[in-house]
């Protein structure tokens, strides 16, 4: 354990977001994608829900706002699922305000999580809990 880290921030996942750049984006995927066929570099965080691993990483990841939607989420034709709406609870409190969310259909969210910096696969089991998050900067 580290002072002011937290606790759900695993030694693989903090080298991660150091080491990743601005516009990098992140995978936060649920225990139905296959994060392991579509990974550059895949961290496990089994068992732990999708929307705790997001609040857990927004402790320390700036979003950027360089960008309209520095979220995107995986939406099924019938609409955003229930998850959605955890997801965007952490999103908004994590930057005090209400953040946009891009809804991706299925096929181009493998894609961009194909291309993202790391994929994290978490024990998530609601469907369509996944969401990709891209690094902003940090100012002086």
């Amino acid at each position: 354990m580290l002072k002011g880290l937290h606790p759900l921030i695993s030694p693989p996942l903090l080298a991660v977001l150091a080491e990743m750049g601005h516009g990098d984006e992140l995978a936060i995927v649920d225990a139905n994608f296959p994060a392991a066929t579509h990974a550059r570099r895949l961290v496990q965080a089994a068992g732990l829900p999708a929307p705790q691993v997001l609040e857990a990483v927004l402790t320390l990841l700036p979003l950027d706002d360089f960008v309209s939607c520095p979220a995107a989420i995986m939406t099924p034709s019938q609409g955003r699922p229930p998850v959605a709406a955890d997801f965007q609870q952490a999103l908004d409190a994590a930057q005090g305000h209400a953040v946009a969310i891009e809804d991706i259909e299925r096929f181009a969210f493998y894609e961009r999580a194909a291309s993202a910096y790391a994929v994290v696969a978490t024990g998530e089991t609601r469907l369509y809990g996944c969401i990709l998050v891209r690094k902003g900067v940090i100012r002086p």
